[in-house]
């Protein structure tokens, strides 16, 4: 099972009495700022939830499954990293 984000507007609409527009314009705002101070290199604190982080991998030779013997090549890229805060993994694993 998994939340959308129409289904996050929906409850902020709902939990704030609020039209579900406006919660859908706050839901993507948020999105946004988060993904733009990500995009910019920074880290993104939310407290009690977690931090996210940009995070750079480096060149390394993996194996393609269906050739085991033929190595390839896998560039070097940037990824999002998540660190769950210490109250969500605390309600996670009790």
């Amino acid at each position: 099972m998994s939340l959308t984000k129409r289904e996050i507007a929906v409850k902020m609409g709902e939990k704030l009495n609020i039209r579900q527009q406006d919660a859908h314009a706050a839901v993507q705002f948020t999105l946004d700022a988060i993904k733009k101070e990500l995009l910019k290199g920074g880290n993104v604190e939310l407290c009690n939830f977690g931090v996210f982080e940009v995070v750079a991998r480096k060149k390394r030779i993996g194996r393609n499954p269906n050739a085991p013997g033929v190595d390839i090549c896998i560039p070097a890229r940037k990824i999002i990293k998540f660190k769950m805060g210490k109250d969500f993994r605390d309600h996670l694993n009790p």
